[in-house]
Formats: C-alpha cells, structure tokens, sequence
C-alpha cells in the first residue's frame, strides 16, 4: 500500500522543532512533501538562524517518517530563510538591513553591552549575516569588545564602510574619535550622531542588526523608537531589585512606544566559586523570572557571574567566539536562536512589495 501526504503529515504533527516548540505541520515549517511510491522528500523551512540545529532538525525528521510501516527511503532537506518583519508604523526599513534588535537596560553595570555583541556573536554563529551598532554616544564599548581598531573608510565621502569584527559589520562612534576624547554634547547633536551612524553607514545584506543602546530612557531611546525601524527590543537586567526597577522603567517605554519586548535576559543570576564550585545568588534570585510574569514577557535565559565573561569581552574576544563549545557561548546561542524565532512569528513587513506609483504627463 502506498504512503499517503496525509500519513507524512500526521507523523510530523508528533515531534516538535526545538527551537519553536511547535510541530512542523502546525510551524508552517514543513513545505514541499513529494510522495513517489513508497518514497517521501520533504523540506524543512527555518525561519530563524540555527546553524548548529539544521542536522540534529533532519535526523529527528527523517527518522520519525522512517518509523511509518511500509516507508521506502525518506530525503528531507532543511534550508534557513531569514526575511524582514514588520516595524513601528511610518518609520522606513534601512537599505540593507531586514530586522533591527534594540538591546536595552534601565541601568548601567548590568552587562548589557556585552550581552549584545554575545548575541550578535551567537546570531552569526548560527548562520545569520549581523551588524553591531553601538548607540552608546556617551560610552562606546562595542570596538573594544570586538576587538576591532582603526577608522571607517569611505568610498564615496558620503557614507561610511561598516568595521569588521569576527565576521560581523559594525558602527560606532568609537570608531570616529579618540580614546581618551570625552563627548561633551547636548542632546540633539547625540541623536543626530546616531542617525548618521545608522543610516549613513553601507550595511551589507544584514539579516539583523543589534543595537547596543546606553542605559536609561532618554533622547537615544525616544530617537530609535521614532526615527529607527526596530523589530523588537530585549531588556537586559540583573536579579537585583535596584537594577529590576529601572529595568521595568525601560520595558514600560517600549510598550509606549509600539516597539515589541522580544524578552528579558537576566545576568550575573548565579555565581559559581572557581575554586570550590559553591553556586550563590549574588544579586537575589528569580528576579527576571518575576518580571517576565508580571508583564507577559519571555525570559529568554539567565547567565552567571562568570569572570572569564569580563575578561574574554575586555580583550576583544567575547566568550561566543572565545570558547564556542563552553556553556556560556550555548546558553547565548539558546537565547539568539528564542530571539530569532520571536521574530520569526511576527508579521512581515511588505511594504518592499508595493509598486511604486509614478505620475506622468501624457
């Protein structure tokens, strides 16, 4: 007897994509099911970077059908496709910039910047083509913690070339001034300063772009929410109740201005000793977990204090590309892959699609 489409689907509607938590029938994720005899091929469409998934995603696939009585031989081809999704209303996509992931924190010292260029880090390990932009006029961080020295080119002494550091672009005022410079600016100039970072600078096929914002709720913060096109913005905090105050503050400010909460990462939630593995809540416990509930919000993952994050972030070689195998570089790639499957679910963004209309005398 002949295996049926129907049969190939209600096989896959009993195993779930890990990263998704949904069944590939249901996800959307399984296209193209061909039934030739006894013989299935299928593919398999991620919405959503997982580089380090896509053989672990064909074997639970492939050996689920070869479980279906009287199967030949089953083919399933997993393929990633990242597109663009939907923004604030009014506010234009970037040329060449699909999803833009706003990295936010109510306070300063909560390890925000370099939970942003570890998930940038984690983005591309897993198959994404990311860029870094440090919105911290006032602090740039993100050319040391990329490792990356020297000034932009420009080709056209009109916009300026992206920096590249382990194999991401970025753009930072750190790159345009002195080390030692202070930048003494009022407002305007900082958030005029960021929308020529932003949009004068040649990004290059960017499937997402993280923004490693300062600390707090002010110009920077209401000039991305009203001038940048954001996808989603991530509210990094620690489980302390000072820093968790502040952070509820940033999480209110989104929500007011229409930009989604892709979700919470707590740090510095757990200390291990080197010494003598003895795990303390240094900061209080369960802090990030409490907030993700009072507001609806995912807590995407909990990092530890961990010594070796601050060092291998202060000598350019952030812990994602450092020591890739090691439980921190998992963990951000856990919470990278949550985010770009957060993205994933939401609506696209079609306006490329329109035509455009041109008036004509004739």
């Amino acid at each position: 007897m002949a295996i049926t489409v129907q049969q190939v689907q209600a096989a896959l509607k009993e195993i779930t994509d890990p990263n998704t938590g949904k069944d590939y029938v249901t996800g959307k994720e399984a296209r193209n099911i061909k039934v030739d005899g006894d013989n299935v091929s299928l593919d398999i469409l991620l919405g959503y970077p997982a580089k380090t998934q896509v053989e672990p995603i064909r074997k639970q696939v492939v050996a689920k059908l070869k479980a279906i009585p009287g199967i030949g031989s089953v083919t399933a081809n997993v393929t990633i496709k990242i597109v663009s999704h939907a923004v604030q209303r009014g506010v234009k996509l970037i040329p060449g910039v699909k999803n833009i992931i706003a990295v936010a924190s109510g306070k300063g010292g909560v390890g925000k910047s370099t939970t942003a260029v570890n998930l940038a880090l984690a983005l591309a390990a897993e198959g994404a083509s990311v860029g870094m932009l440090d919105a911290d006029i006032y602090g740039p961080s993100q050319p040391t913690m990329l490792g990356i020295h020297g000034r932009p080119e420009s080709k056209d002494g009109k916009s300026l070339e992206p920096m590249e550091g382990h194999g991401i672009q970025a753009m930072s005022i750190g790159f345009l001034i002195d080390v030692e410079t202070p930048m003494v600016w009022r407002g305007p100039m900082v958030t005029q300063a960021l929308e020529q970072l932003i949009n004068e600078t040649k990004w290059r096929d960017i499937d997402y772009m993280v923004v490693d914002l300062p600390p707090g709720t002010g110009d920077i913060q209401l000039t991305l929410a009203q001038r940048v096109p954001v996808t989603g913005a991530i509210i990094v905090t620690t489980p302390q109740d000072i820093a968790l105050m502040d952070a509820r503050k940033g999480l209110k400010m989104f929500e007011k201005v229409n930009i989604p909460i892709l979700g919470i990462v707590e740090n510095m939630s757990l200390h291990i000793c080197s010494k003598c593995g003895h795990e303390e809540h240094m900061f209080g416990e369960g802090g990030g977990a409490r907030m993700s509930k009072d507001y609806g919000v995912e807590l995407l993952g909990a990092l530890p204090l961990d010594i070796q994050i601050r060092e291998q972030a202060d000598s350019g070689k952030p812990t994602v590309v450092a020591d890739p195998d090691g439980r921190v570089a998992e963990i951000y790639r856990q919470i990278a892959r949550r985010v770009a499957v957060k993205i994933a679910e939401k609506q696209q963004d079609h306006s490329a699609a329109f035509p455009k209309i041109v008036v004509q005398n004739t």
